[in-house]
């Protein structure tokens, strides 16, 4: 938003590394002792989480609009090297990043009532909510490009479009102001989740100094220490950032492998072992139905794992090579040597801790078991 009125700014990485610690801090500390704030927050940022820019036709001195055959039907040359089919495929990787919409819900199922009930509901509420928005977003924002030229040399290229859209430095920082709560939102949503998540698996023995991130914060009712150290993690990995942007590029780039790696990790056994050791809840797909979304899924993730893998251009050098496929490789070795070395010696798997919930899951389990509100 600064260089938007400083046009000769030169952005260091420095820069981008202090924006991005007080925006994640912030975030974590609202998560750590404003816990009661979150479904009001939540509540806020339905109204401010989309932002649309409204593309008029150029008349009247507004600015002009990009042609329906430059969004819906033209390919523009990016220089990629690659053909244009392959193009399109490598594309799809921006929505491959919504894995961890229902992926950051479902670390929530311990303290959501019903969660064989809600979690599924909540997840394709979430989808179906994303979709909508999310495509008349899109529509609106391919829209408002009128300089493809000055788009692909814009190091920030949401920036671009929304200058290109409102001819003003000052329309293009309140759409970013926008969009920066925006971020500030889904930050919040992150840290609650990785919070839990780092939480159940010291409760499980899984992670180094389990006492210590097993710990409930009795004052403010969440786990603090778990989510401190998530942002502890989050400003070391930060720091990457300044001593090598291409490591820490691909080490964000690398995280649809790594989550989409968890997917497949529990679908596939599942589907190797014929779905049949899983109690299922509710919502199930039975029959061939199950097997085939199930075969789909395996196989939709097999092949893109290698599509990901690709460098975003040719030809490579080591600055433009994909490095995703090493920390991927990385991790997993490091996971895997962790689990032989401790984590199995002590690890006893996801445990029910009790409360509400599983309270109502027993009572409904018993009245169907009883006959109890039966047909």
């Amino acid at each position: 938003m600064y260089a938007a009125h400083h046009p000769d700014l030169v952005v260091q990485p420095w820069h981008i590394f202090l924006a991005s610690v007080i925006i994640a801090w912030m975030a974590c500390f609202l998560v750590c002792f404003g816990n009661r704030l979150m479904p009001h927050l939540n509540g806020i940022g339905i109204f401010f989480t989309i932002v649309v820019v409204a593309a008029m036709p150029g008349s009247g001195g507004r600015p002009a609009h990009a042609s329906s055959s430059f969004v819906w039907s033209e390919w523009q040359d990016t220089g990629l090297g690659y053909p244009q089919g392959y193009v399109f495929i490598a594309g799809m990787l921006n929505g491959a990043f919504s894995v961890g919409t229902p992926d950051a819900v479902s670390h929530l199922a311990e303290e959501i009532p019903l969660p064989g009930v809600n979690l599924p509901k909540a997840i394709a509420f979430q989808m179906v909510i994303g979709f909508v928005t999310g495509f008349f977003y899109l529509v609106a924002v391919l829209y408002a490009i009128n300089d493809f030229e000055a788009l692909a040399a814009s190091p920030f290229p949401i920036a671009e479009i929304y200058f290109q859209a409102t001819q003003s430095p000052a329309g293009e920082t309140g759409l970013l102001a926008l969009l920066l709560f925006a971020i500030l939102l889904t930050l919040i949503c992150v840290f609650i989740a990785s919070g839990r998540v780092l939480w159940t698996l010291g409760r499980d023995n899984a992670t180094p100094f389990p006492k210590f991130l097993t710990t409930i914060n009795k004052r403010f009712g969440m786990p603090l220490n778990a989510t401190m150290a998530c942002g502890v993690l989050t400003t070391v990995l930060l720091c990457i950032y300044v001593g090598n942007t291409i490591a820490f590029n691909a080490l964000v780039g690398s995280y649809v492998l790594l989550s989409s790696s968890s997917y497949i990790a529990a679908i596939l056994p599942n589907l190797l072992t014929e779905r049949k050791n899983i109690i299922y809840g509710p919502f199930h797909m039975k029959g061939a139905l199950g097997f085939i979304m199930e075969f789909i899924a395996c196989a939709y993730m097999i092949v893109w794992f290698v599509i990901y893998c690709f460098p975003p251009a040719l030809p490579v050098t080591a600055a433009t090579m994909n490095w995703s496929s090493l920390i991927w490789g990385g991790l997993t070795i490091l996971v895997t040597l962790w689990w032989f070395v401790s984590a199995r010696k002590g690890y006893k798997g996801p445990q029910a801790i009790g409360g509400m919930e599983s309270v109502a899951e027993k009572v409904r389990r018993v009245s169907v078991s009883n006959g109890v509100g039966g047909a």
